[in-house]
């Protein structure tokens, strides 16, 4: 063990990534992790202040379908180390947790400053330098920081942003462009009326969830998908919303034919969204019901079935991961080591793996993290 400790592992980055890698591997090595702020200050607005640590599914490839980038390197980590792992991992750090409806899973706590604070007492054998990291040179693999230079058997790079990315670019890998993903989306249409109305389980391509209209355009946790989706995508693009159930418009007309068609159709959708697409149909929203042909009962249905919406750009500032990052071809899924450049790993956000709302990307960073000090362990 004493021989062990002689070898000295250099984490950039003190974020969950950095921090649960440092947690794996100071026990046996002599631990430093560069963070220019404070430790885990990331890990405090996730979850809305509560920390969202995972998602409750156990299913390596179900799990897995839930990140638009990194969906089959991430087979390889969710093998050696998944939702149970992490759950695990947190009860022993005291961090006992529970699962909400939606499959989320919290602390008890409902605090990210509770988990904060017990993840940084558990990494009392870790330094940590508060300086920023400007270059990693290779032989020997040396940190630069703004403060001197520091020579390392084993270095992680665990930061995403700029400061990651470039540090893997010195070392000559390449970066998929960074783009922002789950963010709200600008559209070309003028939503500004019916900002802060919300359509619930609306559909789109196989997924649903809520949309919420904004004053520059569309927001909620359906959207977040789509730009998280499309991330890759050029803009303008159009999408097409299935905004209600199946319904049999002909009958509810029937059934209610002196009731006026905004109204009717406000039994189905929020009434200032009723009002907004009889409008886009050209149609006088106090026509009777019995009134109502089916050429134009066609036209209400398509919009309700086949809302389309033009998006011309990310709406930037609100955006909680980024697509893009160090190419997973360049980096060996069973150990998290660089292909080009040896004894250099990777964690969390710094790779091009980014997931859904909902925990997935703090277990990407768990599972990241364990592997990297796996194939640190390992190989030492």
């Amino acid at each position: 063990m004493a021989q062990e400790l002689t070898y000295k592992i250099g984490i950039v980055g003190g974020g969950p990534a950095g921090c649960f890698c440092a947690c794996q591997l100071q026990k046996d090595f002599d631990v430093t992790v560069f963070e220019c702020k404070k430790p885990l200050i990331t890990l405090l607005p996730t979850g809305g202040g509560r920390c969202n640590l995972g998602y409750y599914e156990f299913d390596v490839k179900e799990l897995a379908k839930n990140y638009p980038r990194g969906e089959k390197f991430l087979y390889s980590v969710f093998s050696r180390f998944c939702t149970g792992d992490a759950i695990e991992y947190f009860e022993n750090l005291g961090v006992s947790v529970y699962v909400q409806e939606d499959m989320r899973i919290f602390p008890k706590s409902n605090s990210s400053a509770d988990v904060r604070e017990k993840f940084l007492n558990a990494l009392k054998n870790t330094k940590f330098k508060k300086e920023r990291v400007l270059r990693i040179n290779q032989n020997p693999l040396t940190i630069v920081t703004d403060c001197g230079s520091y020579n390392f058997d084993k270095i992680v790079i665990a930061v995403g942003g700029h400061n990651g990315y470039d540090c893997a670019k010195f070392l000559g890998h390449n970066i998929i462009e960074p783009k922002p993903a789950l963010t709200a989306l600008k559209t070309k249409e003028n939503f500004k009326k019916l900002s802060g109305v919300s359509l619930q389980n609306a559909k789109w391509n196989g997924l649903n969830g809520d949309i919420l209209f904004t004053h520059e355009g569309i927001s909620g946790p359906l959207v977040y998908k789509i730009s998280s989706i499309k991330a890759r995508d050029k803009f303008p693009y159009d999408i097409s919303f299935d905004l209600v159930n199946e319904i049999d418009l002909q009958e509810e007309l029937n059934k209610n034919p002196h009731k006026n068609i905004k109204n009717l159709i406000a039994e189905f959708v929020p009434k200032s969204f009723a009002e907004y697409i009889i409008q886009c149909t050209g149609i006088d929203g106090e026509r009777k019901s019995h009134t109502i042909d089916g050429k134009t009962r066609d036209k209400i249905l398509n919009q309700l079935h086949n809302f389309k919406i033009n998006v011309v750009s990310a709406i930037k500032g609100g955006e909680v991961v980024t697509s893009g990052g160090v190419d997973l071809k360049e980096v060996n899924p069973k150990t998290l080591e660089s292909k080009l450049v040896k004894g250099v790993y990777f964690c969390g956000e710094v790779l091009d793996i980014d997931g859904f709302c909902g925990g997935f990307n703090l277990q990407n960073c768990w599972s990241t993290a364990f592997v990297a000090s796996e194939g640190i362990k390992n190989l030492v």
